[in-house]
């Protein structure tokens, strides 16, 4: 189903108003395909993303700020988020020895266990992405970083 038909409007006054209505309507379908697998894991998705990120960095720790600065929500608390996923067990978080005002963060078994779990189930709800090719995959991804550029 095309955009028009999905929030029911006859026409858009140019192709930029039509993709940005297109852009923001498909981020909230995703975002919320994204809640919904996250939920059966007790997780939000800015939760995902920390530990996600902490996985590409494991078995080593990563600074607070360096954290905050590589999720994919620049509005996250990553402090909150973080001290959630270690009431869980999911992460561990130490004082840097070399400067006691860093805070460092580490994945636990635990918590690379439920993003390797999580990544499954998000992949298999994710059918709709072999809708498109490797190339147009590609393709889209490029767009959206030159109009972010």
């Amino acid at each position: 189903m095309n955009i028009e038909q999905e929030i029911n409007q006859k026409a858009f006054a140019n192709p930029r108003e039509k993709v940005v209505v297109n852009l923001l309507f498909s981020a909230g379908w995703l975002s919320g395909l994204q809640n919904q697998v996250m939920k059966q894991f007790d997780i939000s998705i800015q939760q995902f993303n920390i530990l996600r990120i902490l996985r590409g960095v494991y078995p080593e720790s990563v600074a607070l700020k360096v954290l905050t600065s590589r999720m994919i929500d620049r509005m996250s608390n990553t402090s909150r988020l973080v001290e959630k996923l270690r009431a869980k067990d999911c992460l561990e978080r130490a004082i840097c020895p070399d400067n006691r005002r860093q805070v460092e963060i580490r994945i636990t078994e635990k918590g690379l266990k439920l993003v390797e779990d999580a990544s499954g189930a998000l992949k298999e709800k994710a059918y709709f992405m072999e809708k498109l090719s490797p190339e147009d995959a590609e393709t889209l991804s490029n767009l959206l970083d030159k109009m972010r550029g």
